[in-house]
C-alpha cells in the first residue's frame, strides 16, 4: 500500500501562483510513476502532469503546460506542482496519484493510489 497526503492549497487571486505537494508513504517507489489530477465542480477528473520517481521524465496537459511544474524531492518522499499564473479556470479539487510502473499514463484508470485531495480555488 501507498499513502498519500495533499497538501498546500487554497485560495489565490488570478495570476498568483500555489505550490502543492504530496507526502508519499508506504512502500518504496522507485519503480513508481506518481500523477496530479484535478477535478472541477460537475466536470470529471482531468490529467495535470506526471513524473517519473526515479529520473525526470514528465508530462503536462496542454491547458497547463508553461505554466505548472512537477518535480519530487526523494529524499522527502514527496511530489511537488507547482502552478504558476493562475487563473480562474484552474480552480478544482486536486489529488496526487500513484502507479506501480513507470511508464507514461495520463488515465487516471492507470493509477493505484489516491490522496484525499487539495482544494484550489482562484478568483477573478
Amino acid at each position: 500500500q501507498v499513502q498519500l497526503v495533499e497538501s498546500g492549497g487554497g485560495l489565490v487571486q488570478a495570476g498568483g501562483s500555489l505550490r502543492l505537494s504530496c507526502a508519499a508513504s508506504g512502500r518504496t517507489l522507485s519503480s513508481y510513476r506518481m500523477g496530479w489530477f484535478r477535478q472541477a465542480p460537475g466536470k470529471e477528473r482531468e490529467f495535470v502532469a506526471t513524473i517519473r520517481w526515479s529520473g525526470s521524465s514528465t508530462r503536462y496537459a496542454d491547458s497547463v503546460s508553461g505554466r505548472f511544474t512537477i518535480s519530487r524531492d526523494t529524499a522527502k518522499s514527496t511530489v511537488y506542482l507547482q502552478m504558476n499564473s493562475l487563473n480562474p479556470e484552474d480552480t478544482a479539487v486536486y489529488y496526487c496519484a500513484a502507479r506501480p510502473a513507470t511508464t507514461m499514463a495520463w488515465d487516471s484508470r492507470s493509477y493505484d493510489y489516491w490522496g484525499q485531495g487539495t482544494q484550489v480555488t482562484v478568483s477573478s
